[in-house]
């Protein structure tokens, strides 16, 4: 299944500057795995050391929030989007 993955701007290094990725996957895991195979870094940028997505990273899928599914679990179907959105504090 062919899953296009937005990439937020401060993760572009990671991913050679591209705002958009397509993998292939079933599930948010396997889509964040299948990123991490092409371009390295983006495991460890968005899963913490309990295997849960960090707290500062929200993910939607067709703009539901995974956190409010079934979270990495949630399932990512052919020619969906998933969105890597950094969460933003201010004061």
């Amino acid at each position: 299944m062919s899953v296009t993955v937005r990439i937020p701007t401060t993760l572009r290094p990671l991913a050679s500057g591209a705002s958009e990725v397509v993998v292939t996957a079933g599930t948010v895991q396997e889509v964040i795995a299948a990123l991490d195979a092409v371009h390295p870094g983006f495991q460890n940028r968005l899963i913490d050391e309990s295997g849960k997505l960090h707290h500062y990273v929200n993910v939607f899928v067709d703009d539901e929030d995974a956190r409010f599914t079934e979270g990495l679990a949630t399932a990512v179907l052919d020619g969906q989007v998933m969105a890597i959105v950094p969460a933003v504090a201010g004061g």
